[in-house]
């Protein structure tokens, strides 16, 4: 299933929202209308919040079914919050926006070039995965450049040949180059999706639907 929604009168849904297979977490201001499209599109349950008073959930948060990572000043405002059984990280870096900087599924992380040491190891063990530093397209932002489910990864359209076969080899999946939202590269702020169903922003072509939907169904 795949589906045109906006968040918050935005087209970049991914920067409001960040979803795994069971659940999805959203702003606690988001529109009705919209929950019902992630929960239903996708078969998640709803877990509302703030980060750090932002509504920007899907650029400060990212998981796979093992772990889910945090800024690291913001343990007071989700600690409490049913995440189900992951280990939670609040992760203390200079670079704090994880949700653009992380890319994860159970095999691997891929991060920014310029997290610590310290960082990458913290990540490793909240997501049980091996963590690699690099960039997608020339791109340090690698959350911000794509979207990565069972099935599939689609990325950026600045990415090489290279690239794509480097990240199939690392997830483990079929990937492709993709845009949203009328030629955005920055496909992991306009995607959300998990292997029951893909959301797209609003101003996504009938075009970039067909390829979005042919790599991640």
């Amino acid at each position: 299933m795949i589906k045109k929604i906006s968040v918050l009168k935005s087209d970049f849904i991914g920067i409001y929202v960040r979803v795994h297979e069971d659940i999805a977490l959203l702003p606690k201001n988001i529109e009705e209308e919209a929950e019902v499209d992630i929960t239903q599109a996708l078969g998640v349950r709803p877990v509302k919040m703030f980060i750090e008073n932002s509504y920007l959930v899907g650029s400060l948060s990212v998981m796979n079914s093992k772990g889910i990572i945090f800024p690291g000043t913001t343990e007071e405002t989700v600690g409490s919050l049913d995440l189900g059984d992951r280990n939670v990280l609040f992760l203390k870096d200079k670079i704090n926006a994880v949700g653009n900087d992380i890319v994860a599924n159970d095999k691997c992380a891929l991060v920014h070039k310029n997290f610590s040491s310290k960082s990458v190891r913290e990540i490793r063990d909240a997501l049980d995965v091996e963590v690699v530093k690099g960039s997608i397209g020339g791109i340090k932002t690698v959350g911000s450049v794509s979207v990565l489910t069972k099935k599939g990864m689609i990325v950026t359209p600045s990415s090489s040949e290279e690239d794509l076969k480097f990240l199939g080899d690392l997830f483990g999946v079929q990937v492709k180059q993709a845009t949203a939202n009328f030629g955005s590269m920055y496909i992991g702020s306009s995607v959300l999706a998990n292997s029951r169903g893909i959301l797209v922003g609003e101003s996504t072509t009938p075009i970039e639907i067909g390829r979005i939907e042919d790599a991640l169904s």
